[in-house]
């Protein structure tokens, strides 16, 4: 490129971004054109030297990320929304995922998580009512008291957890005055719950 319009790399930089952030993806060389009212050509020159000076990273298409994108994807954690648990959980799996969402690290810290949508009233006295996000994280085991998703069998569920090692079972308890314990031989704690996301009243 012999010469360059620094206004271009703001233009198109903030399209990029702001594109992002209304359609959580990156737009495709012919959006930006339209968008900022530059030609294909231009617009593709632009992206590739910026790309090949390390202004964006850019595989082609639709998966462009700048120093701003970089900035949240470094700062951030990728968490994956599961279908409902009832409070079962589907199982971890990718086709039970409804989307992804990114969670601030210096809000809910690093490691693996993933969100359940609660459903029922069996946890409504600590504070998890249907339909609120429940922030999981993913764990195969659990101290005595925290609430976990419990798997028996092929039926998950949101559950305190209290191991009984004397009568060789666990004592799964619904934060509902309303219900009883529920006691199973064993079990598998698919994560450990550390969060309630809802919407206030």
């Amino acid at each position: 490129m012999r010469s360059k319009n620094e206004e271009y790399f703001r233009l198109i930089e903030d399209y990029i971004n702001d594109y992002k952030d209304k359609n959580g993806s990156t737009p495709t060389v012919r959006e930006i054109e339209s968008g900022i009212g530059l030609s294909k050509a231009t617009v593709s020159r632009y992206l590739s030297y910026m790309r090949d000076n390390g202004m964006i990273d850019y595989a082609g298409h639709r998966n462009i990320t700048t120093k701003e994108g970089r900035k949240t994807r470094d700062e951030s954690v990728k968490v994956p929304v599961l279908g409902s648990v009832s409070c079962g959980v589907p199982k971890y799996a990718e086709e039970n995922i409804e989307e992804y969402v990114r969670l601030p690290v210096a809000l809910f810290g690093r490691g693996q998580f993933f969100i359940l949508r609660a459903n029922g009233d069996s946890m409504i006295d600590a504070d998890i009512y249907d339909g609120d996000l429940v922030l999981i994280r993913q764990q195969n085991y659990a101290d005595e008291g925290q609430i976990v998703v419990a798997l028996m069998e092929d039926e998950a569920t949101l559950k305190r957890y209290y191991p009984e090692p004397e009568n060789h079972r666990v004592r799964l308890h619904p934060e509902n005055v309303m219900l009883d314990d529920i006691y199973v031989d064993d079990c598998i704690i698919q994560g450990v719950a550390v969060k309630v996301i809802k919407d206030l009243a």
